[in-house]
């Protein structure tokens, strides 16, 4: 009873401070018996990411990779509530803001968030008892500026009370000049935050303000694929170095909410704004239990641009192009689709309470997560346009011609406004309730497990109206949707030594969801089956002082995937046509990993994944035929991945050297697998040196190798089934970031 009162009186104090905050528990400002588990991968390091400097790399778990990249947790709750349309490094970067930064295992995940896969989990500084000055300049030579500062310290004689306020400004053009804008993300994180310690090391409470703004720009490639999936450059283009969106940075739109026209300007307009506030804190209960949580209050402003190219085809002196200046235009077109929604307030509120205690040889967690998710009205509004195929390439109208084989523009330059545009409208919420032990059962035999139960709320409605050209939801009947689900999620993991230095280990993972507010875009009533994802890995495990060595099998599959086909006609290249599709996915692999210390003041990590993902009941209809993908290779999963990653330091800890290098075998970039790039290279090396105790500088170079390769899947081409048509045309994709030389220069004081 009286550990009941404890938690209540300190949820009564968490509401009497004022809502301005965001946190999480700093484990070594508390001078209390610490319940630690080790909930973290090790030996990735998830922000070398070879695509951007925003955010980290997707981490291969044998399933497509999500748009919104890896779960980014901040004090232990994601940091948006869902990717779309907010996307989480509009939100968040790695910053001195942050006391620490680490990868979540397949376990912890599934387990606290009810989703499978790897996540990022971060914390913001807290106040700290004497003040810190803590910065970090970085740059590139594309011109890449970044400043980041952190200040904290105490506000009261006693100490128990501090402060933290943070900095974060990111100005970078990227590798590529889009002309209408000097930089292609620019990105402000402001911080403010309060703590208060109480006596005797009983605990702590912080209340957290962060402010964001950001805009972030995304390109493709133009070049010419070749036998064997490699691509080669055009004379006027260079992969990763130029841009491939529209010169004048401008986009007409029909805005599907109120039916009106407007202009986006793609270097002002295409940014996220945020507030967040965070409530968080941790008291020590009587009974060895530990009381910790985190409130957290979430507003952002949303205006969301993805520009896909989709095919591209020669023109004729009869299709009648013209630059918008009425210039003639002969040669290849590119036709390009634009995704944007109009600004869209979002209203989150999410909160995560957990109680802890070791005993004996447990170590027992109980928490509670509530997830509440307001999106309002949501549009995506899709306008179509041609471009020349050219850096910064210029707008084509065939407005004027008599007779084209191509779709016809209106005098501004567009066509097909809305053809397949989303809305709905709608909330979400979501309580989960878990545990989890950690038991100690024997020397041989350590056994980890927990068990969660979800709740799921979605409520809105949508449109059935068919998406034809200048569709917009005035005076459409709108159609209410009203969903309940309950989803159960499990984890096993079993290790038991065999000898002294090595042993077998187990898992079984298991999650379920049933769907999200944006599979209500569409003009169908989406298919709201249970997705569940169960997971089973087997091995063995050898510890050594010289050698680590985990080895195992895994098996993974979810069924009722949901996704929306922008497919191309391959006997008419004009011809668009949205199609929803539903499908399951099964994986096989195997995986080995590695830390070597052969010698003094050197260490090696070697990571190697085998695996076989494949689609199963993939099954759909367009344009007049049946086509069907059960068994065929899963888009953009390599079957051999390697990490690479060697490093040495020297005795003083003061230089370090290091590289890392990451494998990706063959990926099929279309749904047939007839087309694909072969296998590359990422690589990234670099070195760091501690001047003295307060400043320490480094050199990064992405890419030393100078790749110059395209990845993903190649826009147009989702229905082709031979490839031999397309060698020596010119097709789009994404690609990996060039040659890039980054110095950065830390401080302490």
């Amino acid at each position: 009873m009286n550990t009941l009162k404890k938690i209540l009186l300190s949820l009564l104090a968490m509401y009497c401070v004022p809502a301005f905050a965001q946190n999480v528990l700093k484990k070594d400002s508390i001078t209390v018996k610490k319940i630690v588990e080790k909930k973290e991968e090790e030996n990735r390091n998830v922000m070398l990411n070879a695509a951007n400097n925003s955010g980290p790399r997707e981490v291969n778990v044998g399933l497509p990779s999500s748009v919104g990249g890896t779960t980014i947790l901040e004090n232990d709750l994601p940091v948006v509530y869902y990717f779309w349309p907010e996307l989480p490094n509009r939100t968040w970067r790695s910053s001195v803001s942050l006391s620490k930064t680490g990868l979540l295992g397949l376990k912890e995940t599934s387990i606290t968030t009810a989703d499978f896969g790897f996540a990022v989990n971060s914390y913001t500084k807290l106040g700290t008892e004497k003040t810190e000055i803590t910065g970090n300049l970085a740059g590139s030579h594309f011109g890449w500026l970044k400043g980041d500062l952190n200040v904290s310290g105490p506000l009261s004689k006693d100490k128990s009370w501090s402060y933290s306020a943070g900095i974060f400004q990111n100005y970078d053009p990227q590798s590529f000049d889009v002309g209408f804008t000097n930089y292609s993300d620019k990105t402000q994180i402001y911080r403010a935050g309060i703590t208060k310690r109480f006596k005797n090391g009983k605990g702590e409470i912080s209340i957290l303000y962060k402010y964001a703004k950001s805009l972030v720009l995304t390109n493709y490639a133009a070049f010419r694929y070749q036998e064997g999936g490699s691509i080669s450059e055009l004379d006027n283009f260079r992969v990763g170095r130029d841009s491939y969106i529209l010169r004048e940075g401008k986009v007409r739109v029909l805005n599907a909410l109120n039916g009106e026209y407007y202009n986006l300007d793609m270097g002002n307009d295409l940014n996220t704004r945020s507030h967040n506030i965070d409530l968080l804190g941790s008291y020590q209960l009587g009974n060895d239990w530990k009381f910790k949580y985190t409130l957290r209050f979430h507003k952002s402003f949303n205006t969301t641009q993805l520009i896909v190219p989709t095919s591209s085809k020669v023109a004729s002196v009869t299709d009648g192009f013209t630059y918008m200046d009425g210039t003639p235009y002969l040669g290849t077109v590119q036709s390009v689709l634009a995704f944007t929604s109009p600004d869209t307030e979002l209203n989150s509120f999410q909160s995560r309470f957990e109680v802890l205690k070791n005993k004996n040889n447990h170590k027992w967690r109980f928490g509670l997560t509530e997830a509440y998710f307001d999106e309002g009205q949501f549009a995506f509004n899709q306008t179509f346009y041609y471009q020349e195929v050219a850096a910064q390439p210029r707008q084509l109208t065939n407005y004027n011609a008599l007779t084209s084989s191509f779709a016809k523009t209106d005098q501004y330059g567009y066509y097909n406004y809305n053809v397949g545009a989303n809305y709905h409208s709608g909330i979400e919420n979501k309580i989960t309730a878990y545990a989890t032990d950690d038991w100690q059962v024997n020397d041989k035999f350590k056994l980890s497990y927990g068990l969660n139960f979800r709740y799921h709320k979605m409520k809105g409605n949508y449109s059935l109206d068919p998406r034809g050209v200048g569709y917009t939801i005035v005076g459409k009947t709108l159609t209410p949707f009203d969903h309940n689900w309950f989803h159960i999620g499990a984890s096993v993991n079993a290790v038991y030594n065999l000898g002294k230095n090595f042993g077998v280990i187990a898992d079984l993972i298991y999650t379920e969801k049933n769907g999200n507010l944006e599979d209500y875009s569409a003009a169908y009533t989406p298919n709201f089956a249970k997705t569940k994802s169960p997971y089973a890995s087997a091995g063995v495990f050898f510890n050594h002082p010289k050698i680590s060595i985990v080895s195992a099998l895994t098996y993974l599959t979810r069924n009722n995937y949901q996704t929306r086909l922008n497919l191309v006609n391959p006997s008419n290249v004009t011809q668009n046509q949205l199609t929803p599709v539903f499908y399951d996915i099964q994986t096989k692999g195997w995986t080995t990993d590695i830390v070597a210390k052969p010698v003094r003041n050197f260490s090696l990590h070697y990571l190697l994944t085998i695996q076989d993902p494949v689609y199963k009941n993939y099954n759909f209809s367009a344009f007049g035929n049946n086509y069907s993908y059960n068994g065929k290779s899963v888009l953009q999963i390599s079957k051999v991945l390697m990490e690479i990653d060697p490093s040495y330091t020297t005795t003083n800890q003061k230089f370090r050297a290091w590289a890392s290098l990451r494998y990706f075998s063959k990926q099929y970039a279309n749904l047939t697998n007839a087309l694909f790039f072969k296998g590359w290279w990422e690589t990234f090396a670099g070195v760091n040196y501690q001047f003295n105790k307060s400043v320490g500088g480094g050199l990064t170079v992405v890419n030393p190798l100078n790749q110059r390769g395209a990845k993903g899947t190649i826009n147009g081409t989702e229905l082709a089934t031979d490839a031999s048509p397309y060698y020596g045309q010119l097709l789009t994709s994404s690609y990996i970031r060039p040659f890039t030389v980054e110095a950065s220069v830390n401080f302490k004081f």
